[in-house]
């Protein structure tokens, strides 16, 4: 079977590399970027995580069930060895008036361009790491990112103080009125984005996936995310799979077969640290796509926990490891 969902992501790393404009952004790394860029992925053809490079299915996997929770603190994912959200927190921390370790600044750069601050860098986020897992109020000060997707997804305040759960909503709609073409889940609040400046951000990183949207027909299922801003090496692929697992799961509890996955960015990137790994990349053929596993004897989403996924079949090429900018 044809990997599309490789040849699909490629495309758009080669387009970038091709057509983008370099551009400064807000971590000081600079970047090479286009405007508006979608990728269609037909999940009847395989799962969609990357054979290029390894993705780790069980950290998108442990994020995404994160997300469905309706958590927002970091010790979840700890627990689950799930360390894509720590720079967030630890930043929160050292920028703090208790902090009184090393100077911890410029992160996306210092981090690979000098060694010694990396080696002071990795020992004191693991301690910080350790300190989430086995202090309360550190974790419940220190490890909470506030509004982000979890919130906004399953905790959404109005105005008026009241709480709406968006994914239940959506799945009751999906249940009910699946023709209905309000199915959203918006994670863009812009309370927590227009007024941080004056009033400091509610949220530990303003939303990259912004909403998303389920469409069905002919018994299938499909959802369109709308991403603001993707880092497409490091990032995109995880969205592409954490939003195609949704797509699984949700279809499941409502009794429906898979459809597409619509991928649609807004400011789509490479940072500019990242061009020698993009180009490893590119250079690598696609493997065949693995099989999703869902665990038939739960129903809701809101009951599965991380055993109850898991993939087959995934052989990819090796990880390309590159530095994240926060």
């Amino acid at each position: 079977m044809t990997n599309q969902a490789d040849q699909e992501y490629l495309k758009l790393l080669q387009h970038i590399l091709d057509n983008g404009t370099d551009k400064s952004d807000r971590t000081g790394t600079g970047t090479r970027s286009v405007f508006g860029y979608q990728m269609r992925f037909d999940l009847s053809k395989g799962f969609p995580l990357l054979t290029t490079k390894r993705v780790g299915f069980k950290t998108v996997a442990s994020e995404l069930l994160w997300f469905i929770k309706g958590d927002t603190n970091i010790r979840y994912l700890l627990q689950n060895k799930n360390h894509i959200w720590d720079e967030w927190a630890f930043k929160k921390w050292v920028e703090s008036d208790e902090y009184q370790g090393p100077e911890m600044t410029d992160f996306g750069r210092r981090a690979i361009v000098d060694e010694a601050f990396n080696t002071e860098y990795q020992k004191e986020l693991a301690s910080f790491c350790e300190r989430v897992l086995n202090d309360d109020e550190f974790a419940r000060k220190y490890g909470d990112l506030g509004n982000v997707y979890g919130k906004q997804w399953r905790n959404w305040t109005t105005s008026e103080g009241e709480s709406l759960d968006q994914l239940q909503d959506a799945i009751n709609q999906i249940k009910n009125n699946p023709d209905s073409r309000r199915i959203i889940v918006n994670a863009w609040n812009p309370e927590d984005v227009i007024d941080a400046g004056a009033k400091g951000s509610k949220a530990a990183l303003p939303p990259c996936h912004a909403m998303f949207q389920f469409y069905v027909t002919n018994g299938k299922l499909s959802c369109m995310l709308t991403q603001r801003s993707g880092d497409t090496f490091l990032g995109i692929p995880f969205n592409i799979a954490s939003y195609a697992l949704l797509t699984h799961l949700i279809a499941h509890e409502c009794g429906l077969e898979v459809g597409e996955f619509v991928h649609s960015i807004g400011d789509a990137h490479i940072y500019a640290n990242h061009f020698e790994q993009v180009k490893e990349q590119l250079a690598r053929a696609p493997k065949t796509l693995p099989t999703l596993k869902l665990n038939t004897n739960k129903q809701s989403i809101f009951d599965f926990e991380l055993e109850d996924v898991s993939v087959e079949g995934y052989d990819p090429h090796p990880s390309i490891k590159a530095p994240i900018a926060v």
